[in-house]
């Protein structure tokens, strides 16, 4: 158990399990597909473990500072496997209004992420600075080259240049700052 403070953090898992225990009384399994999101706001408590010894857990946490420091700690997550099933990119985490699985006390970022299948094109949304991480899979991002799994690459003032998923399909997360 270790705390955190004044920060919203983001976690998917890319394979395997995690189980959340916090200290608001929040208790979950997170799985692929299931976006969770923690604000830590005035202060919180929590630990994460893998509940299988048989099973690797992979995952990738994101931290964003909230707008408002010291707000009240939060808790919030949803299932969107049948939205990334539809292909393209959809918006996980947003501070933005959007249609989002998740809602962060940030109104400037949004995280998309998508399962692109062999081939599948996406436009890269538009934003003043793009993070783009390839977590599974690779995918050719134009005007940079391919990227293989576990590759980066930040984007500022790019415009919306396409991502093409790889032979083997990509999972991707891509933050994106107004």
């Amino acid at each position: 158990t270790h705390p955190h403070r004044d920060m919203e953090i983001v976690t998917w898992v890319l394979s395997g399990r995690l189980e959340h225990k916090d200290s608001e009384g929040n208790h979950g399994e997170i799985y692929p597909g299931l976006a969770q999101r923690m604000s830590a706001g005035t202060g919180i408590w929590h630990s994460e473990m893998n509940p299988s010894p048989g099973e690797d857990v992979h995952l990738v946490q994101m931290w964003v500072l909230p707008d408002t420091e010291r707000i009240d700690p939060g808790y919030e997550q949803l299932d969107i496997n049948g939205e990334l099933d539809k292909g393209g990119l959809q918006p996980i985490a947003s501070g933005q209004g959007h249609d989002a699985a998740i809602s962060i006390r940030q109104r400037d970022a949004v995280l998309w992420g998508g399962r692109l299948r062999a081939g599948e094109v996406v436009s890269v949304p538009d934003g003043r600075h793009v993070h783009l991480f390839v977590a599974q899979g690779s995918a050719g991002l134009e005007g940079a080259g391919d990227l293989a799994e576990g590759d980066a690459a930040r984007l500022t003032g790019a415009g919306s240049p396409t991502l093409t998923a790889g032979p083997a399909g990509a999972e991707v997360l891509i933050w994106v700052t107004a």
